[in-house]
């Protein structure tokens, strides 16, 4: 469990300075220019890597926190129903992102909430229940911070059209066949 934390507050203590130090993380990116999206980027990749590898090892002795009802993966697979087109959108600018400003930020929150449903086992509730609470503490950090912008594709008509039946795809490829393949689990009795 602690390679899972400390994975967990590596990355999103890296993916939090934006809202504890915004001045700091500005003027650093300044002045180191690609050398802080290196360095970002080689912490945040070093990081999941011991999120995951801690997560795995965490679920090898599992310590049951809750029980969930087998029809609670139900209302998993439906919450998760929006959350590769939100994500997708984020980078595709249109009336989602319009509408929803950060649909990355909502699309993190209902994963997380959804998965956090789903299963009450100890390393689900630390990496979720993480993931949930940094979402919602960025989120709320856009009333104090202004919003840095974000590389994404031109805005164009069709680029809500392409998120959602994107999404929509990779909801299916996840849902039927990479979520057993890569995580272990089956989502939903096939």
């Amino acid at each position: 469990m602690i390679y899972l934390v400390f994975g967990l507050a590596l990355f999103l203590g890296v993916h939090s300075i934006s809202i504890v130090a915004p001045v700091w993380r500005d003027r650093t990116a300044a002045r180191l220019g690609n050398a802080w999206r290196g360095l970002y980027s080689l912490i945040s990749i070093a990081a999941l890597i011991v999120m995951i590898w801690g997560y795995g090892i965490a679920r090898r002795n599992p310590v049951m926190l809750y029980a969930p009802p087998a029809w609670t993966h139900y209302i998993t697979a439906v919450l998760m129903l929006p959350v590769f087109t939100l994500f997708l959108a984020a980078y595709l600018p249109g009336r989602i992102k319009g509408a929803l400003k950060h649909p990355m930020l909502l699309s993190v929150m209902l994963w997380a909430v959804a998965h956090l449903i789903g299963s009450g086992m100890l390393a689900n509730v630390v990496l979720f229940g993480g993931f949930l609470g940094w979402a919602v503490a960025d989120r709320i950090s856009f009333s104090w911070r202004t919003q840095r912008p974000i590389p994404m594709a031109p805005s164009m008509k069709l680029n809500d059209g392409v998120a959602i039946v994107a999404g929509l795809v990779v909801y299916v490829v996840f849902e039927h066949w990479l979520h057993v393949r890569w995580i272990g689990v089956q989502p939903l009795p096939m």
